[in-house]
């Protein structure tokens, strides 16, 4: 299970989430990817565009079944197919839930335990935050996509969330696998050269090869609940996501 993870917003964190889950299907996976972020915008940058149609508020407020909301969006990828689960309207209430204890934080993870084996590749997409609905995904990955945009604020508010990380590893009594991915990358800039150069001192082993570069298509493709791969497969989005894809599944997940 991964987490597309980061407490900073306006990192790209929702289209890694919808082009990363896409791709992985376009590779033969079959995917399941969740919208854990009551903006809802991956389901709807998917094409799953009924916001008032319940989903992950369900699963994790009420205890409902998983499997009751899940939206199959493209099964035409080849061998794969791509699932999506909204947000739902009420999934903000997440956030004031008051059963005791680490129960709250456990409770994606148990919602999960009867539909994993379904998908090879299971994927949050988690809110810009550090509350309950991000520590329920980190309790529940095994790794952690982390978007970083190519700016001196995001590697700020990065090295703030991975001591954050290191808090919940010390609870979980388990570590994650974390990989770093630079979005909104252009060669030509020196900034974004710079804040490469830091991430790759700083973090050598979290930082994937592979970076995102920027592209208007990317930005576009959500609003026509299109992936990259639809709306411009040609294109240095799709190709970045592509290489991403394959460069998590052969080179890092485990």
């Amino acid at each position: 299970m991964i987490a597309v993870i980061n407490q900073k917003g306006g990192v790209g964190k929702t289209t890694t989430a919808i082009n990363l889950a896409h791709a992985l299907a376009l590779l033969g996976q079959r995917v399941l990817a969740l919208d854990l972020d009551p903006q809802g915008h991956l389901g709807i940058g998917l094409g799953v565009s009924e916001k008032d149609a319940a989903g992950m508020d369900e699963v994790l407020l009420n205890g409902s079944d998983v499997n009751q909301f899940v939206v199959s969006t493209r099964n035409d990828t080849g061998r794969g197919q791509l699932d999506v689960v909204p947000a739902g309207p009420g999934l903000a209430n997440v956030e004031h839930l008051v059963d005791g204890g680490t129960q709250r934080g456990m409770r994606l993870k148990n919602a999960l335990q009867n539909i994993v084996t379904d998908y090879d590749t299971v994927i949050f997409d988690c809110p810009p935050s550090a509350g309950l609905l991000g520590i329920n995904a980190l309790f529940a990955a095994s790794d952690l996509v982390i978007p970083v945009s190519s700016d001196f604020l995001a590697l700020q508010s990065l090295s703030s969330f991975m001591t954050t990380l290191q808090f919940v590893e010390k609870t979980c009594g388990r570590s994650m696998g974390k990989h770093i991915v630079m979005t909104r990358y252009h060669q030509q800039r020196r900034l974004a050269r710079e804040v490469r150069e830091s991430l790759q001192q700083h973090f050598p082993e979290q930082l994937t090869k592979t970076s995102i570069r920027e592209n208007v298509a990317l930005a576009e493709s959500p609003s026509y609940g299109e992936s990259i791969f639809e709306y411009q497969r040609v294109s240095h989005g799709a190709d970045d996501y592509r290489q991403l894809a394959t460069e998590l599944t052969t080179e890092r997940w485990h």
